[in-house]
């Protein structure tokens, strides 16, 4: 059985009129059959106390004389209401003087004894009424008179009653089943169309369509106006999104454009700077290192060490343009992404940088088993650049430590490579991650200050983001993720 609110507008209207209709009609049936029975009792009671007065009054001279069978006849007289089952006159004394049954003679009448200061009751018991008057004469009780009737007629009444309550129930159920099939469709048939066309409208994305009004000014007219201005806003709306999406994609198309053009120029500049100034760099370097070795015995001391500067000035800009060159492709290089072994590419890192130094003894301390989703050949750089920068900055520790590993911040998973040198000052941590920025002397540690930017680059192409950690003297902290 499906749930009402399941059913459409058109059931519940109807199931609600009939509802309401059938519980107003019981209600009203139900009051004036409790009515009729108040006033039908009441009735009863009534006559046969007017009954009872009578007989009452009839068996005053059978009592004072003596005369059962005088009494007897007029309880006989009972025979007309055929309500009456039973009656007696008793005497004051209380003993039965005359009796009458309805069906031949039945047992002894019990008299019950009347209440103090009481002429007549009466009481309603299984299915009968009884009623008890006193016999006076000249102010004086006399005798008593019991009369017991059935409750038949009332019991009649309550059968038409309810065939009558019956018929009009049905009859006026009927009656309000046509007046609801034919009012609902006023009410239920916009509704019903409304919703249809919002089903429409949310289908096909037609913000143009329209509800069609009543035109009665009624409830339903005023919800078809309301939704009806509501698709006019949203077709509005919609109208300004479609054309500012195509003005996006066309700005879009500019913007890729001009920075197709940039790429191309950027490379244009990559090709100059790695030919037109690489040699002059190995020239000025080539005649220093002639000039060092061919005209040795002529230079003293202060011009031997002059070209010695020299050349280290321009091997450093040699190595200087390899970063820049460097960072230009880590921007611009196409990211493959594949499942990456970084515990296996941070121990061969740590072996080629161990390789390089074999007269330092550095702890690398490598967590087993991780691995992510990257470009190798990208975070390879990352690696070399974070895990170098480590064995850098702890060259002047008696006993080196770099580790590399995974951790949670946050709720969220981070790679770490750690050390134990030198450090950094933390007010100035937002320095480490920009083009040529230094936080130590080239005297101190060697380095252009390009590393990190390099590094930098490559996370946030991968959707990551890096940050460090640390203090002066006290190592420090590199966290990334990809």
């Amino acid at each position: 059985m499906p749930r009402v609110a399941n059913y459409s507008i058109t059931k519940k209207l109807t199931r609600m009129n009939m509802l309401v209709s059938g519980a107003a009609l019981l209600i009203a049936c139900a009051a004036f059959v409790a009515y009729d029975l108040v006033t039908f009792r009441q009735a009863m009671v009534y006559n046969l106390s007017i009954q009872a007065q009578m007989a009452g009054s009839n068996s005053v001279s059978p009592l004072l004389f003596n005369d059962p069978q005088a009494a007897e006849n007029t309880l006989s007289a009972l025979k007309a209401a055929p309500n009456v089952l039973s009656a007696g006159i008793y005497a004051l004394d209380g003993r039965p003087f005359a009796t009458y049954w309805r069906n031949a003679h039945g047992q002894s009448l019990t008299l019950p004894k009347l209440p103090a200061s009481q002429t007549e009751t009466h009481w309603f018991k299984d299915g009968q009424l009884v009623l008890v008057r006193t016999i006076v004469f000249d102010g004086k009780p006399t005798g008593t008179v019991y009369i017991r009737s059935d409750l038949r007629e009332m019991t009649r009444r309550l059968k038409r009653y309810g065939g009558i309550a019956a018929v009009v129930l049905s009859a006026s159920l009927i009656a309000a089943l046509l007046v609801a099939s034919i009012f609902q469709r006023a009410v239920a048939e916009p509704i019903v169309h409304l919703a249809e066309v919002a089903r429409i409208v949310s289908r096909e994305k037609n913000y143009a369509l329209r509800a069609t009004p009543t035109g009665k000014r009624d409830e339903p007219d005023v919800l078809i106006a309301a939704f009806n201005e509501m698709l006019g806003q949203i077709q509005e709306r919609d109208g300004a999104l479609h054309q500012a999406h195509d003005e996006l994609e066309q700005r879009v198309e500019e913007r890729t454009a001009q920075l197709a053009a940039a790429n191309k120029e950027l490379e244009a500049f990559s090709y100059s700077v790695s030919h037109d100034l690489r040699a002059p760099l190995r020239s000025i370097d080539g005649f220093s290192l002639a000039l060092l070795e061919d005209y040795a015995d002529r230079l003293d001391e202060e011009g031997k060490n002059d070209l010695q500067r020299i050349r280290a000035a321009t091997q450093r800009m040699g190595v200087l343009i390899d970063d820049l060159l460097n960072l230009s492709r880590m921007t611009r290089a196409e990211i493959r992404k594949e499942i990456v072994n970084l515990s296996t590419l941070a121990r061969s890192v740590a072996q080629g940088l161990q390789e390089v130094q074999p007269e330092r003894r550095i702890d690398f301390r490598i967590e087993d088993h991780l691995e992510a989703k990257a470009d190798a050949r990208l975070v390879r750089v990352v690696l070399e650049n974070l895990i170098g920068n480590a064995c850098k900055f702890t060259s002047k520790m008696s006993s080196a430590c770099v580790e590399f590993g995974k951790t949670h911040q946050n709720g969220n998973s981070a790679y770490y490579v750690r050390d134990n040198g030198a450090g950094f000052d933390p007010a100035y941590a937002n320095r480490l991650f920009g083009a040529f920025q230094r936080l130590h002397g080239v005297t101190e540690f060697p380095g252009t200050g390009i590393g990190l930017a390099t590094v930098q680059r490559i996370i946030h192409r991968h959707g990551g983001k890096i940050w460090a950690e640390g203090a002066v003297e006290k190592g420090a902290t590199f966290y990334f993720t990809l």
